[in-house]
C-alpha cells in the first residue's frame, strides 16, 4: 500500500502519523492498549493487516505493549536500525511499511523475543 505523505496525512491522526509514518515514538506507559487484557487481533493502524495476536501479548514492564511473537501470518518485516547511537532491529508492517517498534532478545520462551510496540501503529479488534 503506497501513498503519499499527503495521503497518510489525511487518514491518520497527527500522532499515529509521527510514529508510523515519521518512525516516532509514544512516550512510555501512555498507549490505550499498554494494558489491554482481552482476546483477539492487534492490525496496523495504517492499513489494517493482522500483525500480532493477544495470545502472544504479555507484560514486560517496559511501557510499551509487547509481545512474544508475530502473527502467524508473518507480516511483520525486520529493518536494521542504528539511529540515535543504538543498534536496533526496527519492525514494520510488511504491507505498507508503517513503523511498529523494535523487537529485542530478552522476550520469554521459546521465542526469546520481545516486540516492544507503540500502541497508536496498532488497533485491536475483539474475537467474537
Amino acid at each position: 500500500m503506497k501513498l503519499s505523505d499527503q495521503e497518510w496525512r489525511e487518514r491518520l491522526t497527527d500522532e499515529e502519523f509521527r510514529v508510523t509514518r515519521q518512525k516516532g515514538t509514544e512516550r512510555p506507559y501512555t498507549g490505550e492498549l499498554l494494558h489491554n487484557k482481552e482476546s483477539g487481533d492487534y492490525l496496523c493502524t495504517c492499513c489494517g493487516n493482522r500483525v500480532f495476536t493477544s495470545e502472544a501479548k504479555f507484560d514486560s514492564g517496559c511501557g510499551w505493549p509487547s509481545f512474544s511473537a508475530q502473527s502467524d501470518e508473518e507480516n511483520v518485516e525486520y529493518i536494521e536500525d542504528n539511529s540515535l547511537g543504538m543498534s536496533r532491529v526496527e519492525i514494520v508492517c510488511k504491507h505498507c511499511d508503517a513503523h511498529l517498534g523494535h523487537v529485542f532478545e530478552d522476550g520469554p520462551a521459546p521465542s526469546g523475543q520481545r516486540y516492544c510496540v507503540n500502541s497508536v501503529s496498532i488497533k485491536f479488534k475483539e474475537k467474537n
